[in-house]
């Protein structure tokens, strides 16, 4: 029986696959916990217009993201940190780049930043962000003595 696959299921498949199974495993599992319907004409037409806009949605959500890689482009975050010869005693750390960007009106999750180690030298330093797949913004960021 063929059956669509409302959630992920262990050793059968993804959300949104159609996948033959037995009958009885389809009528006595799947169909009772909600994990799948019938492959009818209707159901597969249900399917294709879910998935085309999934693809339109994801599409806006690059768009977007791509927005804020060229705004990350033009912005430079400045931090004060204690120095003594050139040598930082404290560093500026993701969750203050994330703070940081908030304050000038880009919502940036910390867990995005891809490089995890703390800012700490003095100077630019340039730390990049997993906006999106495949699409990456570079925030130039300067350390001065206080």
């Amino acid at each position: 029986m063929k059956v669509i696959l409302l959630n992920d299921v262990k050793k059968v498949g993804k959300k949104g696959q159609t996948v033959e199974v037995s009958d009885g495993y389809a009528r006595n599992f799947l169909f009772r916990q909600g994990l799948a319907v019938a492959a009818s004409e209707h159901s597969l037409d249900v399917l294709k217009k879910e998935n085309e806009e999934e693809a339109a949605h994801q599409a806006q959500l690059k768009a977007e993201a791509e927005q804020i890689a060229e705004q990350l482009k033009e912005l430079e975050l400045d931090f004060k940190v204690k120095a003594k010869n050139g040598k930082v005693f404290n560093s500026v750390s993701t969750k203050q780049l994330a703070e940081a960007l908030k304050q000038k009106g880009i919502t940036i999750d910390k867990r995005k930043i891809i490089d995890k180690d703390p800012v700490n030298t003095l100077g630019y330093s340039h730390v990049r962000v997993e906006l999106y797949k495949d699409v990456i913004g570079t925030i130039r960021v300067k350390l001065v003595e206080e």
